[in-house]
C-alpha cells in the first residue's frame, strides 16, 4: 500500500485500525523528498528529524487511546513566508536568508494543535512576487507534470510538493492568485478564503490588504479539512472575523439549489484555445447534470489586473521599507565612507531580486506626491466599484465559474524576461482578491498533456457555496487525486 495515495479520512482509519503508524507515514513522505526533490526543488528546507520526533509523539498518543481527528498525523508543508518558531523564514529572499522566526504564525499553530506534522518549508517567488517561482533567490522549482515547465507562483513550491506526493497537504498565500494559479498548473486543488477568514499573523506581508492564507490538497475534501482547521478569529489579527465555519456535510449536497454564473467577458487575447475548450466542456458537463447555468457580464472585472498591480506595488513599497540590512536577515558591515542612506541602498540592492526591486520602485512612484491621487487612490475607488459589481452579480447566481489561468504551465524562462506577459497569468484570479471573494481552483481536464484548472468564486464569506460547487464538480467529472509523472 502506497500511504501517499490515502486521503485524510483514509489515513485516520488506518491509524485507528493500527494498519499504519504516523511514523511510517511521515517516513514515507520524507523518503520521497530525499529521492526526488533535488530534481523538483519544491522544498527550501526539510525538517526530517523534527518530523520523525513529532510522529513518534503522535504514535504514543494513539497508543494511549486518543482517536485521530482534525489533521492528526497529516504531513503538511509550509510556504516559506509563514513563520515557524526556531526555523528560518526567508520568503525566498537573500535579505532574509538568515532570519530565524521567534514565533509561529497563527495558521501554523492551528495546524500543530490539530496534530499535523510539518515536513518543511517550500520554495516561492521572492516575497510572493511572481507567477512562476522563478523569482526565488535560492532555486527554481519545476512542475511535476513536466520538469521543463514552471509550477506557477508564487506558491509554486507548495503546489509542486502536493502534486508530486512529497506531502499530503500544504499551505500557501494568495494575494492575486498565488494559490489558485499554481494549483491549476500542477493539477491540484487550491483554495483562497475570503479576506478575514484566516489570520495573517505570522505571514510575511506582500500586500496587507489582500494577502490571505489557504490550503493545497489533491482533492476538495482534504482542502476543506485544512481550511476548517486554520480559519477563525485571532486577537493578533484585527481583520479576522467571527463568522461560523460551515459543516463538512455541505460537500455532499452536489449542485442542489446552486445556480452557476459564467462570465461572458472571460476571454482574453492570448488565451490558450485548449484551455477555453476545457472550460466549455466543464460547462457542458454541468448543464448535462441538470445545473442551471446563467451568463453574466461584469466588464469592469477585467480591470482587476491593473487595480491589483497599483495596490500591490504601493503596499510593497511600504511593507518592504523595513528591510534595511540592520534588523533582519542579510547583514553587511558599514564602510567608512558610507552614511546610513548609502548603506541601506547598497544592502537593499544586494538583498532584493529584480522583480522585488521593480515593484518597490513602481510603488514608490504611485505613492509619491502628485501621483498618489492619480494612481493609488483611484485604484482603491475602482476596487470598491468592482466589489459592488460582483455583489450585484451574486444576487442572480450562487457561484461564478471560469478559467483559473489563460494557459497551461509554460516553459521555464519563457516569460521570465517579460514581466507584463507574466502578470497576465493572474488575469482570472485577481478579481477574487480585488472583490474579496472566496475562490477555489480544481482540475477540470488536460491540454497538451498538462492539467487545466477551473475556478469557482462565491460571495464574500460564503465559502460553503464555493466548496459545495467544487465538490459537486469533482464528483461528476471524476477528476481528482491526480498523480503527476514526477511522483
Amino acid at each position: 500500500m502506497d500511504v501517499r495515495l490515502l486521503n485524510i479520512s483514509a489515513l485516520h482509519q488506518a491509524y485507528v485500525s493500527g494498519d499504519l503508524s504516523v511514523e511510517a507515514v511521515v517516513s514515507a513522505y520524507l523518503d520521497v523528498i530525499t529521492r526526488k526533490d533535488e530534481k523538483l526543488g519544491a522544498f527550501l528546507e526539510v525538517f526530517g528529524s523534527a518530523a520523525i520526533k513529532r510522529a513518534e509523539e503522535l504514535d504514543q498518543r494513539l497508543r494511549n487511546g486518543e482517536k485521530p481527528n482534525g489533521l492528526f498525523g497529516v504531513p503538511v508543508a509550509l510556504k516559506d513566508n509563514l513563520c515557524l518558531a526556531g526555523t528560518k523564514t526567508t520568503a525566498a529572499s537573500k535579505i532574509l536568508a538568515n532570519y530565524v522566526a521567534p514565533y509561529t504564525a497563527t495558521a501554523v499553530e492551528k495546524l500543530l494543535a490539530s496534530g499535523a506534522v510539518v515536513l518543511g518549508k517550500t520554495n516561492m517567488d521572492e516575497f510572493a512576487m511572481g507567477s512562476s517561482t522563478e523569482n526565488s533567490s535560492f532555486q527554481k522549482t519545476k512542475n511535476p507534470w513536466d520538469t521543463q515547465r514552471v509550477p506557477g507562483g508564487s506558491s509554486g513550491g507548495s503546489a509542486a510538493a502536493v502534486a508530486s506526493l512529497e506531502t499530503l497537504v500544504a499551505l500557501g498565500s494568495d494575494t492575486g492568485g498565488s494559490i489558485r494559479q499554481p494549483a491549476s498548473f500542477c493539477g491540484v486543488v487550491g483554495f483562497k478564503p475570503t479576506y478575514g477568514r484566516v489570520s495573517r499573523h505570522g505571514l510575511i506581508a506582500l500586500a496587507s490588504s489582500l494577502d490571505q492564507i489557504g490550503p493545497f490538497a489533491r482533492n476538495v475534501e482534504d482542502a476543506f479539512r485544512v481550511y476548517a482547521t486554520i480559519a477563525g478569529p485571532d486577537p493578533y489579527d484585527p481583520t479576522t472575523v467571527t463568522a461560523p465555519i460551515f459543516d463538512a456535510e455541505t460537500l455532499q449536497k452536489g449542485f442542489k439549489n446552486l445556480k452557476v454564473g459564467i462570465l461572458k467577458d472571460a476571454q482574453i487575447e492570448g488565451m490558450d484555445e485548449s484551455v477555453a475548450k476545457n472550460i466549455k466542456e466543464a460547462i457542458r458537463l454541468m448543464k448535462n447534470s441538470g445545473v442551471e447555468v446563467v451568463e453574466l457580464s461584469i466588464p469592469r472585472a477585467r480591470l482587476s489586473l491593473a487595480v491589483y498591480y497599483l495596490i500591490v506595488t504601493s503596499e510593497v513599497s511600504s511593507n518592504l521599507a523595513r528591510y534595511d540590512g540592520i534588523r533582519y536577515g542579510l547583514t553587511e558591515k558599514f564602510k567608512a565612507s558610507e552614511n546610513f542612506l548609502d548603506f541601506t541602498t547598497r544592502v537593499r540592492a544586494k538583498g532584493f531580486g529584480a522583480e522585488t526591486q521593480r515593484r518597490i520602485l513602481l510603488g514608490t512612484f504611485t505613492l509619491s506626491k502628485g501621483y498618489a491621487d492619480r494612481y493609488y487612490r483611484q485604484a482603491l475607488q475602482l476596487k470598491s466599484v468592482i466589489t459592488q459589481d460582483f455583489a450585484k452579480a451574486f444576487k442572480n447566481v450562487d457561484v461564478i465559474f471560469g478559467p483559473t489561468a489563460p494557459t497551461v504551465a509554460f516553459k521555464l524562462g519563457e516569460k521570465f524576461e517579460d514581466p507584463l506577459t507574466m502578470y497576465l497569468s493572474d488575469i482570472f484570479t485577481d478579481p477574487a482578491n480585488i472583490a474579496n471573494l472566496p475562490a477555489v481552483s480544481l482540475p477540470i481536464g488536460f491540454a497538451h498533456q498538462l492539467p487545466v484548472g477551473g475556478q469557482f468564486m462565491g460571495p464574500s464569506f460564503r465559502e460553503d457555496l464555493v466548496f459545495q460547487a467544487a465538490a459537486a464538480f469533482e464528483k461528476i467529472s471524476g477528476i481528482t487525486d491526480l498523480i503527476a509523472p514526477a511522483a
